[in-house]
Order: C-alpha cells, then structure tokens, then sequence
C-alpha cells in the first residue's frame, strides 16, 4: 500500500486502487480522498460503522460487478454463472459454519430488506408481530409508523423496564414481563428480539420461552451484534430462534449489505422471498466480499477484537460517567454506550451534540432515549459505539481520552477555538491509530 500525507498533515495508507483506477475523474477521485481523510483524520463512534480490511474492500470493488445472477446457485435466468455459483456457495458454507446455521441466504442487500423478507416469508398481510418499540431502542423495520412495516403487518411493540438511579436494580432493561403479557394477550405470529439502541446483552432463551408458550415463532434481529456473536462476546441466538437476520457491516466488519440464517424448514420460504418475492440480481461482488468477512470472523484474532470491542466499550462507560453523562441501563454490555445529556446539560440536544462534536472531529449519532421527551429529530441522547475504533487500534486508555475530548468539546461548544484545538488533539490520536495500517500488522 502507498503512503501520503493528508491536509492535516497525517501520513495515511492508501486505502484501494481507486487513486490509480479513477485517473480520467479528478473530481471523483477528490471526493475519494476527502473521505479517505475524513475517515483516518477523525473518530468514528457510530455504533453501526467499522472499517472493512483492504481484502473485503478489494472483493466489493471485484470484477463480479459485472455478472448479472438472478435466482440461486444452480437455478439462474442468465447463463456463465458457473464461478458466480461457487463464490455464493462459498458465502452460504461460510456463514452457516461460522453460526452453527442450516441454511444461510447472503443476498439481502441490507438488514432492512432481510428483516422484510422474513416477514414475507413467514407470514400473512395483517398478521401480528411482537416487537421493540423505536423509541425504546427497536428498528424502524420493528413496526416504525414511518416504516411499511407497519402498514403491512399489525406490530404491536414492548419496551423496557422504568428508569432506576439505584445501582442494584438498575432500570431501562428489557421487560420480559411486559413482553409475556403482551404476547399472551395479543397471540403474535412472530416475536422480533434485537434492537439497534441497546447497550446490553439480549438473552434469547426468554424469548424462546414465551414464543412456545403462545405458539408463535421467533425472529432474532442480530444486525447490530452479529460480529459480537461470531467472536463469542454475545449469546448466539441460532439454537433458540426461527430465523436469524443481521447486516454485514457492523461488528462484523464486512462489506455493506445484510444476511439472514434459518431452520431448514424455512429455507424455501426465505429464499422466495428474497428472491424473486423481493430483490432482482444478487450483487454478487458484496457476496464475494461477504465471503471474505465470515472467513476473517472464524479466525481466532476476531475473537480477540470483539472481546476488546466490549471492553473498550465498558471502559468507554465510565469515563463518560465521571465527565457527568448519564448512561442508559447503568452500564454498557456490548460494543455501544446510549448517553443521556441532560444531566450533564440540561439545554444541550441530541442533534446540538452531534454538530459540535462534528466540529471537533468526532463523529457520532443523535439517538432518542427511552421515555424520551425530545423528538427523534432532536434527541436527549447520543449513540456511540466502539467497533470501529477498536479496528484502528484503541484500547481502554484512549477511550477514556476519547471521553474526556467529549466532554470538553461539548462544554465549549459555542468556542470555535476550543473545539479546533479538541479537533487537532482528536487528529493527533487518530495519526497514531490508522486502521489501514493496524490491518497490515
């Protein structure tokens, strides 16, 4: 890989051919290379992001672009899909090895369309599901007004346990209660567990429990912790549920796109559903450079960085507790922290912390709490995740420095000053920790 020097003056790793291949588009290649510094110069703490190795990036930007491959391996409607069959096939071995899995479809362009499809697979227009709640840390694919989800099928949503200041019984948990009770008076078809803002553990066999008890089957949503559970740090859902779905390119730091493994019993059905019922051609470079992600997940050095993901993330916890920022539940048990503000400042939002912290060079994401009184536009908290730094490198000692450059830049947010000083200590740290390089160790 080629060095060079970025505007801030950090010596970065050329990140892809696209310097080379991209000659007859200086303007292109300029966008490329803003993002490129972006990336490297910056923090990136949002908990849906990583940084995918040189390897899954080279496979998505793979000469398989150029294949159209409707259906499934062996059944096709285009012809010379002969080496296009064995890289799925290698995807699907993969994938259902490194879960324990019978059956695995890589096609899902994203989790959004693996979530829907499940639906359209195993259920009826109109028919109920049981799901979390988007404000209390569900998907908009959980029955979201916003989502068609909810115009399609009758969700009717559970939540989690009141909010508790005292330590030994801390609030914001799941409430399997109410998730019981509402399933035997609603008798859903379906029980969605997962979420996309919630910083613990999700036990399955709870959920398992009370899909026997009503008779309904259970979706587990792992979109989120997906690489948590490859690597071992997270219950792994697949011996409990019906169907599992995840995306590809969070923690388990593969290419953008999703996937979805189920019983054998549901494999036709997934399948037809994906395809022809929701997608047309397979973007067959993604599934190539999803192969490449689940071959890097079953090695013994991923378990070691998603033990480190969790870890940085409980330190990452209390180092934002002692800068005064109230955690969500009390405590983080995955690779995200769900930060309220409004003990730390009471007038200071969701989306005024993401622009500051913007300014700073620190990315994040405006994230409603439970209970929320802000609008989701607003917010009262931030959502940030450990994933992607701990690619670059970071370990429990920069993410307390990260904490503290958090604090201080959200303090003296209306100081321009402050915040560009916070910026060039933030540049400062990333110089030290580039993922393309940490990958080339």
């Amino acid at each position: 890989m080629s060095s060079r020097t970025s505007k801030k003056g950090i010596s970065t790793v050329g990140s892809s051919p696209f310097d080379s291949w991209i000659t007859n588009d200086e303007e292109l290649t300029s966008l490329l290379r803003q993002e490129w510094d972006r990336q490297t110069s910056t923090l990136q703490l949002i908990a849906s992001e990583n940084f995918a190795s040189p390897a899954v990036m080279a496979a998505t930007g793979s000469i398989l672009t150029n294949k159209y491959a409707e259906g499934y391996p062996g059944r096709r409607y285009y012809g010379g899909n002969q080496v296009v069959d064995e890289v799925e096939d290698l995807a699907r071995r993969r994938l259902t090895a490194l879960f324990g899995a019978d059956h695995a479809n890589v096609q899902p362009h994203s989790g959004a369309n693996a979530n829907v499809a499940v639906y359209q697979a195993l259920l009826e227009a109109g028919d109920t599901i049981l799901a979390m709640r988007l404000d209390q840390g569900g998907h908009l694919t959980h029955g979201s007004p916003a989502s068609m989800t909810s115009k399609i099928w009758n969700f009717v949503s559970y939540g989690v346990t009141p909010r508790c200041d005292d330590p030994s019984t801390p609030g914001e948990l799941i409430d399997f209660d109410n998730v019981r009770e509402l399933a035997l008076r609603h008798r859903p078809k379906l029980i969605v567990a997962g979420a996309t803002a919630y910083a613990r553990r999700i036990d399955p066999a709870p959920f398992r429990e009370i899909a026997d008890e009503v008779g309904a089957m259970l979706m587990f949503d792992s979109a989120h912790v997906a690489g948590l559970i490859a690597g071992g740090s997270h219950p792994n859902p697949v011996p409990y549920a019906d169907v599992v779905t995840f995306t590809t390119h969070k923690t388990l730091r593969g290419p953008r796109g999703g996937a979805i493994l189920c019983r054998e019993e549901y494999a036709k059905k997934i399948d037809s559903a994906v395809f022809p019922g929701q997608q047309g051609g397979p973007l067959e470079h993604a599934i190539a450079a999803k192969a490449v992600a689940f071959k890097e997940a079953a090695q013994p050095s991923f378990s070691q960085y998603t033990d480190q993901v969790v870890k940085n993330s409980i330190a990452f916890a209390h180092a934002l507790a002692r800068e005064g920022f109230r955690i969500v539940s009390g405590a983080t048990e995955n690779h995200m922290v769900l930060v309220d503000l409004r003990e730390f400042d009471a007038e200071l939002t969701g989306k005024v912390a993401q622009e500051a912290l913007d300014r700073a060079g620190i990315t994040t994401n405006r994230n409603t709490i439970p209970d929320d009184p802000r609008s989701a536009f607003i917010t009262s908290g931030l959502r940030v995740g450990t994933a992607a730094e701990t690619t670059a490198g970071l370990r429990e000692d920069e993410f307390a420095t990260v904490a503290s450059l958090m604090a201080t830049a959200l303090r003296e947010r209306d100081d321009d000053a402050a915040l560009e000083r916070v910026r060039n200590e933030v540049a400062s740290l990333c110089g030290a920790f580039n993922p393309y390089v940490t990958f080339t160790k």
